[in-house]
């Protein structure tokens, strides 16, 4: 099967992981197939498209490691750049009676819409159609609407069917050099001879419009499959206000690629299985789009922290300790910074909690002496002091030596004492003492990270409070 994607973003804004998932279905499917995708910037809309936000949509599809075929020796096309190829077409149909220059006054240009565009067509944009910024055009060219019936076979969703005789005559350019979204994207899909449109469901009411399109220009129609749209928790069109943020913000989170990318193809998506965990290369071979569901999917940051914690277990650990804030490792020992090291591979889902806890104080107590009630060192199941415990466990620790100070040569060293005196009375009381806090790391991991010199200090400090 000959197959022919595109994904075609407009640089209005960064992007955004909904259109993500959209380049990586379109992806999945090409590449199954041996097939092609290409990319293209649809700025029709020249005032709100901006350089940069096409700079950061190629940034983030190259961080994403998400490549795209070159079209005519190109990378992408810009149809900002094809007006000329635009005019040709739309010339064609003026000239055929297929479209009409309209003469429009402020009243009609004002109250009759050529359609309802309850989707990609925002009423913004049908302002912007009628004239830039609130300025009202005398003269746009609407399309003949030959008021017929539209179906076709959606791979996803099965026969669609619509009335176009509601849309009236739509609107499809402002002048000969100015065309607008529908055309330009029909004219661009036969160019590049895609064979397959998969985009999100809020698409489905431009379908009919360039079906119409399509026919009037004699071009072929493409295969349409219209994927879930990617929902918030309370299943209302996910925002930024549910934390919906640009791939670029996610990088910057420390989120891994692989882990992102494996958890938007699961959005909409089902293997067939239980697995969870797929490489892109994975993906691409046991991508099916009949799996593709019909209902929204509910976007879980947590699922994708969990997902994010899974690929990190994989992580090479010189490279996890580039991603450690300096002020953390500073000034330690190798042997200290290992244990911090391997501290916080245990406790962080996303290279950005290290920096989140830094923030917060979470790991106040690695850079100076920690202050509590004494109160707090006693082990809340006992009645007994815990001074005579932490004399003991201070005893041990000043026999051993700076160098032996890793997690498992002190766990060799105090654990045996802990099981005969009751683990609780000793290491509850050991943990407060290194950290201040009921909640921390384990007493053995306290002890490596901190080192024999502080170690010994905040136990002794301990035992002069309770004395």
């Amino acid at each position: 099967m000959k197959v022919i994607t595109r994904f075609p973003p407009s640089p209005t804004g960064n992007l955004h992981i909904g259109s993500v998932r959209t380049a990586l279905f379109n992806y999945l499917f090409a590449r199954h197939h041996g097939g092609k995708i290409h990319l293209r910037f649809e700025n029709t809309d020249e005032e709100r498209s901006k350089r940069e936000y096409e700079q950061n949509i190629l940034d983030s599809l190259s961080w994403l490691g998400l490549t795209f075929d070159p079209i005519c020796d190109k990378q992408y096309w810009r149809q900002s750049e094809r007006k000329e190829i635009y005019r040709t077409y739309l010339k064609k149909l003026v000239d055929t009676g297929k479209a009409y220059v309209s003469k429009e006054s402020a009243t009609t240009l004002e109250s009759s819409s050529p359609d309802p565009l309850p989707h990609r067509l925002s009423v913004s944009r049908r302002a912007r159609e009628r004239g830039a910024e609130g300025k009202r055009r005398d003269e746009v060219i609407r399309f003949k609407n030959p008021n017929k019936k539209i179906s076709f076979e959606d791979l996803i969703r099965g026969h669609i069917e619509f009335d176009t005789t509601e849309l009236g005559d739509m609107v499809i350019a402002k002048s000969l050099e100015e065309p607008l979204y529908h055309l330009a994207v029909v004219i661009d899909d036969s160019e590049m001879d895609i064979t397959h449109v998969l985009r999100g469901e809020d698409h489905i009411s431009n379908t009919p419009r360039q079906i119409l399109l399509q026919e009037a220009l004699g071009l072929a129609r493409p295969a349409y499959a219209h994927i879930p749209l990617i929902l918030a928790p309370d299943r209302s069109k996910l925002s930024k206000r549910h934390g919906a943020v640009s791939v670029t913000e996610y990088r910057d989170r420390g989120y891994l690629k692989e882990a992102l990318l494996n958890y938007l193809a699961l959005l909409g998506w089902n293997p067939g299985s239980d697995r969870e965990i797929f490489s892109l290369a994975e993906l691409v071979q046991v991508f099916d789009l009949s799996k593709v569901q019909k209902g929204g999917a509910i976007f879980n940051e947590e699922k994708l922290r969990w997902i994010n914690k899974e690929y990190l277990r994989r992580v090479d650990p010189k490279e996890f300790v580039r991603h450690i804030p300096e002020s953390l490792l500073a000034g330690k020992t190798d042997i200290q910074r290992e244990s911090i090291s391997e501290m916080l591979f245990d406790r962080v889902s996303v290279y950005g909690d290290m920096q989140t806890g830094l923030d917060s104080g979470e790991f106040e107590y690695l850079s100076r002496d920690p202050t509590y009630e004494k109160e707090l060192l006693r082990w809340k199941k006992s009645g007994e002091s815990p001074t005579l415990h932490l004399e003991a466990v201070r005893s041990l620790l000043e026999n051993l030596p700076a160098a032996s100070f890793r997690k498992s040569r002190l766990k060799e060293v105090i654990f045996p004492y802990a099981e005969e005196k009751g683990k609780g009375n000793v290491l509850w009381p050991m943990r407060v003492a290194l950290s201040g806090r009921a909640e921390s790391p384990d007493p053995f991991a306290l002890a490596a990270m901190l080192g024999k010199e502080v170690t010994l200090r905040r136990l002794s400090h301990a035992l002069n409070s309770l004395r």
